[in-house]
């Protein structure tokens, strides 16, 4: 039981959008401690922060793709 508990929670953190990695590094802040802040969040306040965290992970994601290009651009 134990294995498929830590196989899920490695996927999830290896899968998932790195918001909690991105604000964890920004702020200072453990990325556990965010991931929390969301989950309790969401059950509080009637799903809204996982419309934010959906909108941050979209950010994050095409900052990525942004910084890839530019360094295709560069290499070319």
């Amino acid at each position: 039981m134990d294995k498929i508990l830590n196989y899920i929670r490695n996927l999830f953190e290896v899968r998932g959008f790195g918001v909690c990695t991105f604000l964890g590094e920004k702020l200072g802040i453990p990325y556990h401690r965010i991931r929390l802040f969301f989950v309790y969040s969401t059950f509080i306040a009637n799903w809204s922060p996982i419309i934010i965290y959906l909108s941050i992970a979209f950010v994050v994601n095409i900052r990525k793709y942004i910084k890839i290009g530019k360094r295709q651009m560069w290499n070319s």
